[in-house]
């Protein structure tokens, strides 16, 4: 029952993170364990260099239907079986055979799992678990957050703003510039994401084709392997590569690239949402109040910025979890031991926290208006920021330790453009440096923010 359900992305956000339910509940898992096997076993039909029979094209939707139409009660079939074996990979085999000694394929139900370990069957499994999430729901929604903070770059890439640097003022930067950035460091990543490899193996119980070659000895398995593996890619974003040097486990090494890059947009996000949180704070964004929302139990006025801070905290904990896949994963005491499958069981609740933060954050900027007289106003009541550019013309014109003296004008003191207007008339400059230095204001003095 989700109102008592221990994890909060199947209790209280069951409704937010039903997409990846598709994939990494423990009834997906069991799905795609059945294509794998499946699919390996219409591959052994079509090799012809083995006994096995060719198959027909009815035979072949047969098999492909078992997964395609896979449903609760193939699922709870699978358990049942299991509760018996005690080996959920054997049961989903003899799920398979029971399916499959009731059709014209019954003799040839003792090729499901021929020469292969479980751990081939899992390993790929989560290789398709891995790509099919990435492509149809993480990818996406990542791609939307960039699109949003482009939106946001090109509508206010003119609007100046008060930078800070340390928490104090600094030299001014345009909204627009500083959404960009993130938007920029979103790209970045995700083009790196999408290169990723997703390895597999299929190799048998100790990555050395032992019963496979003593089956058929002529046969040329690490071809026949990477060729199935590689076979999976035809329709896919996120590409599997076959690994032919393994243990009885694939090392997941490609597994913990992918955690990682997950990891460094995650990173990347947060720290979006700390911002955000901040130009909130300091009314520079302000909030769509809706009617019945309450912000705060007590004080009536409030619209806190729970989206974000929503967002931020997901982004957390995904990462703590990826942080621990991927100390974890490559780690495998000999040819195999078995601390990686609850483990893997595990990624949903990684990838369900991160999603979740994805919502949030989409959600909160939905939410925003950007307070363009706040923004203007804080920006001119700090004009002791184009001291910077006022120093480094006088450089260019020879004048003697500028920045000693606009130090002693400027720093530790609140000064207005007058007395900085009055400092420029005692240097011992042309009036036409006079006037190139008075043309100067927090407004116009922002580089190429909005080119950039």
């Amino acid at each position: 029952m989700i109102n008592k359900a221990i994890n909060p992305l199947d209790g209280r956000y069951f409704e937010k993170t039903r997409p990846l339910a598709e994939y990494f509940s423990e009834e997906a898992l069991m799905k795609y364990r059945v294509k794998m096997e499946g699919e390996y076993l219409i591959a052994l039909s079509a090799f012809s260099k083995t006994t096995l029979r060719k198959f027909t094209i009815n035979e072949i939707k047969i098999i492909r239907n078992l997964y395609e139409k896979f449903d609760d009660v193939s699922y709870q079939e699978i358990k049942k079986v299991e509760a018996v074996t005690n080996h959920d990979v054997k049961a989903v085999e003899y799920f398979i055979k029971d399916k499959l000694s009731k059709t014209s394929l019954k003799n040839s139900v003792e090729w499901v799992h021929f020469a292969i370990t479980s751990e081939d069957t899992n390993n790929i499994a989560y290789a398709l678990i891995l790509s099919d999430s990435l492509d149809n729901v993480i990818e996406p929604t990542l791609t939307e957050i960039r699109l949003e903070l482009d939106f946001l770059a090109k509508k206010y890439k003119n609007l100046p703003m008060l930078a800070r640097t340390h928490g104090q003022s600094a030299s001014p930067t345009t909204f627009g510039k500083e959404m960009k950035v993130f938007s920029a460091r979103l790209e970045k990543q995700l083009k790196i994401l999408k290169n990723i490899k997703i390895e597999a193996k299929l190799n048998g119980a100790t990555g050395n084709y032992n019963a496979h070659t003593v089956a058929y000895p002529l046969i040329n398995w690490p071809e026949f392997s990477k060729k199935f593996i590689n076979d999976f890619n035809k329709t896919r974003t996120f590409k599997l590569e076959s690994n032919l040097l393994t243990t009885q486990t694939e090392p997941h090494d490609s597994y913990v690239l992918i955690f990682d890059s997950i990891k460094r947009i995650n990173t990347i996000l947060l720290d979006f949402n700390q911002d955000i949180w901040r130009y909130i704070s300091d009314n520079w964004i302000t909030q769509k109040p809706k009617a019945d929302e309450i912000g705060s139990s007590t004080m009536p006025h409030k619209i806190n910025p729970i989206d974000f801070e929503n967002s931020e905290g997901n982004l957390g904990l995904a990462n703590a979890l990826f942080e621990f896949f991927a100390r974890k994963l490559p780690i495998s005491r000999l040819q195999r031991d078995l601390s990686d499958s609850t483990v893997e069981r595990a990624f949903g609740t990684a990838f369900g926290h991160s999603y979740l933060a994805y919502l949030s954050l989409l959600k909160g900027l939905s939410k925003i208006s950007v307070n363009e007289n706040k923004i203007r106003a804080d920006l001119n009541n700090h004009p002791e920021i184009i001291t910077e550019a006022i120093q480094t013309i006088l450089r260019r014109e020879g004048e003697k330790m500028p920045y000693e003296k606009l130090k002693e004008l400027t720093r530790g003191k609140e000064v207005t453009l007058a007395d900085i207007h009055k400092f420029i008339e005692t240097l011992e400059v042309s009036e036409k440096i006079k006037k190139e230095l008075k043309k100067i204001t927090t407004e116009n003095y922002t580089g190429l923010a909005s080119k950039l």
